[in-house]
């Protein structure tokens, strides 16, 4: 199935819900994690997979994204007609840029009709998860689905931030509502719903018809969830595949997080940082890839005065330097440097932060190339972050990329 599946990876949305991160990057290319960007796992789900067709649909601020591609995943061969292609937005349809996820693919069809697929798999890249997309195409097939949607069991007053899938004993979607105030419950478990995880797999023959169809529609909005996906239930063959079941290779974390907003995506860093992980990176034959540039090792040195480093569960990735300060519950990205005295608490430091001498944070956000002087504190005074950075509902600051502190 693997050979006659091609991917489309949707990665060209603005995520300004996580300004000021997407400032000057597309959401797929915010780091995650100490050394990964939040498109790897995708990535590394089709990789493990056995997928070797992608198209990557670029638009937002794609350079930092195309350059990661470039990077770190240029590991197929176009010979044996493998490969993971960025495409931004091309008008051959017409004088737009991509205008919803339907949209982005209507505008690309001649790249699949041309492909010699059979079935599309429809993918985004801003989520965290780890999938077997094989056991997926392989439930579709057996079910003779025409369309099947990924999806997973949450809390009802969560469901409310996601499409809701409404199915009967044989897994069949028989209605998928968007977003909706009053989510229906599975029967067996009146407090939870069923939700999309936005991962579908489509016979290519009825995709290109019902894009066709939309395109022509001026009341679209062009989107999967809202226009393709509630029609589609009413009138076609439409599955609901159980996210976390028994199939597939990959050891069942059951861990899937859309880091959509500031705090959705603090918080799916700082789940790496429990005595067990939600997310399992650490089975061996199913690594998260990304690429990583050549640092040294991290390392601790005493400071001036003499006084160790003190580091409390923590994430460092290569080419960190903490010279005699204390990093509690925090995630440092390569290359970044903590100096004598200061205290780094719950915090992710991205990539060349420097923290100087005696300077404190506390929940904080530091973007890349910022250094924070000496005896600067941040994340201590609401009122006073409130007037330099972005706080989150759930008070985590966010200092932007190469930010310069006034002397």
């Amino acid at each position: 199935m693997q050979d006659k599946t091609i991917c489309i990876l949707l990665a060209g949305g603005e995520g300004s819900r996580l300004y000021p991160l997407t400032a000057d990057r597309a959401k797929p290319a915010v780091p995650f994690g100490g050394r990964y960007r939040i498109i790897d796992f995708t990535l590394s789900n089709c990789l493990h997979s056995g997928l070797r067709r992608i198209l990557v649909l670029t638009q937002y601020k794609s350079h930092s994204l195309q350059k990661h591609l470039r990077d770190g995943w240029s590991i197929f061969n176009p010979e044996l007609a493998e490969y993971i292609t960025p495409v931004p937005p091309q008008m051959r349809t017409g004088k737009s840029w991509y205008v919803g996820t339907a949209d982005a693919i209507y505008q690309n069809l001649y790249l699949l009709e041309r492909s010699g697929a059979e079935l599309v798999l429809i993918l985004s890249g801003d989520h965290i998860y780890r999938m077997d997309y094989a056991a997926m195409l392989q439930f579709h097939v057996d079910k003779g689905s025409d369309v099947t949607i990924a999806s997973m069991e949450v809390p009802r007053e969560e469901a409310r931030a996601f499409g809701v899938l409404d199915v009967d004993e044989y897994d069949r979607v028989v209605d998928f509502k968007e977003k909706v105030p009053n989510p229906p419950s599975l029967p067996n478990k009146p407090d939870f719903s069923l939700v999309s995880m936005g991962v579908y797999v489509f016979s290519l023959s009825l995709l290109a018809d019902c894009l066709r169809e939309d395109n022509h529609n001026p009341a679209s909005g062009h989107d999967f969830g809202k226009d393709i996906l509630p029609s589609l239930v009413q009138s076609h063959e439409v599955s609901a595949y159980q996210f976390g079941g028994t199939t597939g290779r990959v050891t069942q974390d059951r861990y899937w997080r859309d880091v959509g907003t500031i705090d959705a995506y603090y918080e799916s860093n700082m789940d790496l940082l429990k005595p067990v992980p939600s997310i399992d990176l650490y089975q061996t034959d199913w690594p998260i890839r990304t690429y990583e540039g050549q640092h040294p090792p991290a390392r601790t040195v005493p400071g001036n005065t003499g006084k160790e480093a003190v580091i409390v569960n923590c994430i460092l990735a290569s080419g960190i330097i903490i010279s005699g300060a204390s990093v509690i519950h925090s995630i440092l990205f390569p290359s970044a440097r903590v100096e004598e005295g200061a205290v780094v608490e719950a915090s992710l430091l991205f990539n060349d932060v420097v923290v100087e001498e005696n300077a404190r944070l506390n929940r904080c956000i530091i973007d890349k190339n910022v250094r924070v002087p000496a005896g600067e504190t941040i994340g201590l005074d609401r009122a006073k972050d409130a007037g330099r950075f972005a706080i989150s509902e759930k008070g985590n600051v966010v200092v932007p990329q190469g930010y310069r502190f006034r002397p």
